[in-house]
């Protein structure tokens, strides 16, 4: 029996699958008479496993093997091509194969099953720049921004898995910000911080998720700050996830802020609806389920949100469809989400909508659904009521009503209006961006 394999399956029933996938499959198991020795591929992966893990793996290691003793440490074991304890008289040992770097990255996300759509083809292709010619000054650092479940660590990973497809010798070290952050505070209290400085000079390239949890964390800010720098002058090729453009995260310090803006930094927008659609389509074929396309086009409809509540509603879907035994049909998708829609729609109500916008604006809500027509209120009203139509299920005269009991032809030119001006002027479509990232949180 192989003792580590039944620990993992185990734990795989216990533990959340992110952290399985991050924490415990890169480690490597040798068997001994006395014990089971592990292998972390980096001091980050071990320092965590101690932390979160351990305890458990030596209870389940004493269950299903009967050891004692369960030890940790970093790097590869060696394997030999023979297995006899000791080398014959005259003979040399044979070479240890050297197991490649792993970073944490999940292989599952490359750039063949990222689905891409106007909402984010810049972003994918700067991703993809950054995987064929790491470290150019054009996109070093790359920063990709924008709300929750929009596709920004699916890039990430998928530029770090292209790096490793294109150079199997490449060492790409994957973490979240608060990964980085707990393993700093641990240096500082084991008196190790040389150690954990070292371990990015021998790496080719860092992604970093969600950068905005750095805020107000000073000591934090500045040794990734030294990292940073340490990285760009020696041209790794570094890569950073934010839910906004730094530049509006509080806490975080101006100096950071102005090396975040060195390289190129590009927004992911939420997907349009013939984009949601195919995310979709392309998620229940990964799942192994074949759905129509008028039930990908309802859910894009009704979840015009993330991709994440998109995954989310396949996930349920499919497991349905797969435990009834039925085939997935307009009626089964209206009947097995109706709770999820339910749930979404009162997130997104045209109330929430107009105080997000109002607050935007600087503005009291009174003022903004009141009869005054000058300028610096129509637009904001505007703004609103094209959201409701866009981002709810509310007819135009439902979204007038909500508006002080305008007509429905007002909306309907609200709309139109706003949808002319965010072709021709900047500042409204960076509004409208902004706010649908906002709302769609």
């Amino acid at each position: 029996m192989d003792v580590w394999l039944a620990c993992l399956h185990r734990l795989e029933s216990e533990v959340a699958q992110e952290d399985v996938l991050a924490w415990l499959k890169p480690l490597q198991s040798v068997p001994r008479d006395d014990g089971l020795l592990l292998y972390a591929p980096n001091t980050f992966v071990r320092d965590e496993v101690c932390d979160r893990f351990l305890p458990r793996i030596r209870e389940l290691a004493r269950h299903f093997g009967g050891f004692d003793d369960v030890s940790l440490n970093v790097g590869a074991p060696t394997r030999t091509l023979a297995e006899p304890t000791s080398p014959r008289a005259g003979t040399a040992p044979a070479a240890a194969a050297e197991e490649p770097f792993r970073g944490n990255l999940d292989t599952h996300y490359v750039f063949g099953n990222f689905v891409e759509g106007r909402s984010n083809q810049l972003a994918r292709a700067a991703a993809w720049s950054a995987a064929q010619k790491p470290g150019e000054r054009s996109h070093n650092p790359l920063l990709l921004y924008g709300a929750t479940g929009l596709g920004k660590t699916h890039l990430m990973f998928a530029a770090g898995n292209e790096m490793r497809r294109l150079n199997p010798a490449a060492k790409v070290l994957y973490l979240r910000s608060n990964d980085f952050y707990s393993a700093f505070f641990r240096a500082l209290q084991e008196k190790s911080a040389d150690q954990f400085k070292r371990q990015f000079q021998k790496i080719d390239a860092l992604l970093i998720d969600d950068i905005q949890f750095f805020a107000g964390k000073d000591r934090t800010q500045e040794e990734f700050f030294h990292t940073f720098n340490a990285l760009f002058d020696g041209k790794q090729q570094i890569i950073m996830t934010c839910d906004r453009y730094p530049r509006e995260v509080e806490g975080l310090e101006p100096r950071l802020k102005s090396r975040l803006g060195w390289g190129l930094s590009v927004a992911i927008d939420p997907p349009d609806f013939e984009t949601r659609a195919q995310i979709v389509l392309s998620k229940a074929r990964e799942r192994g389920t074949s759905i129509p396309d008028e039930v990908a086009q309802l859910i894009a409809k009704k979840m015009p949100s993330n991709v994440r509540e998109l995954e989310g509603a396949i996930n349920k879907l499919t497991a349905q469809a797969g435990l009834l035994g039925r085939p997935v049909t307009l009626e089964f998708a209206q009947e097995t989400l109706r709770d999820r829609w339910r749930a979404l729609q009162q997130s997104i109500s045209i109330g929430n909508i107009q105080k997000a916008v109002a607050d935007y604006y600087g503005l009291q809500l009174r003022e903004m659904l009141g009869k005054r027509r000058t300028r610096s209120l129509v637009r904001p009203r505007q703004m609103a009521m094209a959201l409701a139509k866009e981002l709810t299920e509310h007819s135009l005269p439902d979204i007038g009503d909500a508006f002080d009991g305008r007509d429905h032809t007002t909306v309907l030119h609200a709309c139109r209006q706003i949808k002319k001006l965010k072709d021709s002027d900047g500042k409204l479509y960076e509004d409208w961006e902004k706010l649908i990232r906002k709302l769609s949180e």
